[in-house]
């Protein structure tokens, strides 16, 4: 049964069919949640405020103003919601950089990875929209976007990846177009300044899937074994590791060395390879000998540089099932 066009679900959600107005937002609700996720760097946050955005957009219909799609009006609401939230929460501060370079990726330390089986959507989109779909979830351009005044970060969003006009983004935002464009340059430039050469998308595809694949097998295998020299041999000399919510960190071979030898590596583990943020990443599973399972430990989300890992970022409260990651693993 056709669904109907866009204008005749609208007229029939307008008189109260719930069903009309679900298959009205339906093509737009993937795209949305990943829009708030990176407003806000969280996936619950996320999911949260499109949900809100729904209601406001069902109690709203008798006052909406259709010119052609939902999607602008949509997205006005989600980025309003978002940057709502963002006041309510308070700003959340940030560790300073703790050395000459930079902190890791994930000096926010409540800054949650996207999972990559939520972006399926992307499928319908041309090559190039799909590549600034992607990349605009790895975990550095969402780190780097958190430094952003919320402002700033909704108008880099919506004119940058989301390909909106500086007048289209001033009326979403109610705001003028030379506020738009002084906001754009100034995110733009603090964005700029935080981000890695490459996006991660770019190198994995550099490496091919067969090495990526290869890498981390080799990079499992290491740990299940508890093998320390091997862990450490697959490491960038500068490579980070960090653990948020924790604000501890360690660089370079042997600060990482010292720390898995005296902590992670006494345990037993499993690891179950999947993709979050753009990055190849890991389930960590770790022996609970009361239980006599593995159970969760961290999603493990690797940076790659030239085929070595510069950096491990382990998101200690990671949901696991969000990233398709059973609840526990059998010994």
């Amino acid at each position: 049964m056709d669904d109907g066009t866009p204008e005749e679900l609208l007229v029939a959600a307008r008189e109260g069919d719930g069903a009309a107005f679900g298959r009205l937002v339906a093509p737009f609700l993937g795209e949305l949640q990943v829009h708030c996720y990176r407003m806000l760097g969280s996936v619950h946050d996320a999911e949260d405020v499109v949900q809100d955005t729904l209601d406001r957009a069902w109690r709203g219909l008798e006052r909406f103003e259709y010119r052609g799609s939902v999607r602008p009006w949509l997205y006005k609401i989600a980025t309003n919601r978002s940057l709502t939230l963002i006041e309510r929460r308070g700003r959340r501060e940030l560790p300073v950089d703790l050395s000459p370079e930079r902190a890791p990726l994930a000096e926010t330390v409540w800054l949650e990875p996207y999972p990559d089986r939520l972006m399926n959507w992307t499928a319908r989109l041309t090559p190039e929209e799909q590549a600034v779909a992607r990349e605009s979830v790895e975990i550095a351009f969402v780190a780097a976007l958190q430094h952003l005044p919320a402002s700033q970060r909704a108008v880099l969003l919506l004119r940058d990846v989301l390909g909106y006009g500086a007048g289209e983004a001033a009326d979403l935002l109610e705001t003028s177009v030379a506020a738009v464009n002084s906001s754009l340059q100034r995110a733009r430039k603090v964005v700029a300044g935080r981000l890695p050469d490459d996006a991660q998308r770019q190198t994995l595809a550099s490496l091919g899937e067969a090495s990526v694949r290869d890498l981390a097998q080799r990079y499992a295998a290491a740990w299940e074994a508890g093998d320390v020299d091997a862990v450490v041999a697959m490491l960038t000399a500068d490579a980070k590791f960090s653990m948020p919510p924790q604000t501890v960190w360690y660089e370079g071979h042997d600060s990482i060395r010292g720390f898995l030898e005296e902590g992670p590596m006494r345990e037993r583990w499993r690891f179950l390879p999947t993709r979050a943020g753009g990055q190849l990443a890991f389930g960590t599973y770790m022996w609970n000998g009361d239980k006599g399972v593995y159970v969760p430990a961290g999603l493990d989300a690797l940076m790659l540089r030239d085929g070595l890992v510069a950096e491990v970022i382990s998101f200690l409260d990671a949901d696991f099932p969000v990233y398709g990651l059973p609840a526990e693993l059998a010994g």
